[in-house]
């Protein structure tokens, strides 16, 4: 879909870390994993919410951190089946879009936890088009510590390099960005945090991102909404489907992408299931050039 057919929307969540709250409430965030009854419901939810809307999105991303069990815990293959258990039910016209978290291969991933997730939820970074506009999933913890794989930072690093090459000829509407771990929660240049990426790594990806003309980064793990800017690339930080850790709802993100701009929404699981996408939107969505 390499031409702009107008105006179009995406719904992105993140975080439905199946284990995060039990572990959460009970203080023990390695091994208190052991439930996961209450995400169920949540993700459920979620499935149920986007399944209802009109017209359908044209695809369902989710920012990583799928399960709360790291590679190698004892929960994590029990987590991951319920989680696609659930989601075998989205709408057949959905497709569904997996980010890689932490989480999902790890603080420090190795080339093992890597080829694990992808034999799971597929690649840890990949490209697709939508309606003239480019979409780029990248697998954020390369960013944060290869140092068990270097070789595959590498990797993505000259991949994305290509890929932003192909964006540049091929006139592109927008690029987005897919990752779990923010640029920076509201500054360029914040100190680090767990939650964000290294300055130096950051500033990089920064101004690589902006020379290429890159729109807009959507990611989760913050379990938090928030989100800034730096010269005019959007970094738009959403909160979990999953475990709360600031004062959000559990929820999803509303991304409607026209020709001129990239504009979104956080909505509530329970707004969004019963009453939907309010009319702004949808009247962006009605102006067919």
């Amino acid at each position: 879909e390499y031409q702009w057919k107008g105006p179009f929307y995406f719904i992105q969540g993140a975080d439905p870390q199946f284990g995060l709250m039990k572990a959460w409430t009970h203080g023990d965030t390695n091994n208190g994993d052991d439930e996961w009854g209450e995400e169920i419901k949540l993700a459920e939810q979620a499935v149920q919410a986007v399944n209802k809307l009109n017209p359908k999105p044209k695809f369902f991303v989710l920012c990583g951190d799928l399960v709360h069990g790291m590679p190698g815990t004892r929960w994590k293959k029990s987590q991951e089946q319920d989680l696609k258990n659930v989601l075998k039910n989205t709408d057949q016209d959905i497709p569904l879009v997996f980010v890689s978290g932490n989480h999902d291969i790890g603080n420090t991933p190795s080339r093992e936890t890597i080829d694990d997730y992808c034999q799971n939820w597929g690649d840890d970074y990949f490209s697709f088009w939508v309606g003239g506009v480019f979409f780029l999933v990248l697998n954020s913890q390369l960013y944060f510590d290869s140092s068990k794989c270097p070789e595959l930072r590498q990797a993505q690093d000259a991949w994305l390099n290509e890929q932003l090459a192909v964006a540049a000829k091929q006139k592109c509407k927008h690029i987005i960005v897919f990752q779990h771990i923010p640029l920076f929660l509201s500054q360029p240049d914040e100190d680090d945090d767990y939650f964000n990426l290294e300055k130096s790594v950051r500033q990089e990806i920064m101004e690589k991102f902006h020379k290429a003309g890159i729109r807009a980064v959507f990611s989760g793990h913050y379990h938090r909404n928030a989100g800034g800017s730096y010269k005019g690339l959007e970094m738009v930080v959403s909160s979990a489907i999953g475990c709360q850790l600031g004062q959000d709802t559990h929820g999803l993100r509303v991304v409607v992408v026209t020709e001129e701009k990239v504009v979104h929404r956080y909505y509530s699981l329970t707004d969004l299931g019963s009453h939907g996408i309010e009319k702004e939107l949808l009247d962006m969505l009605a102006i067919q050039k």
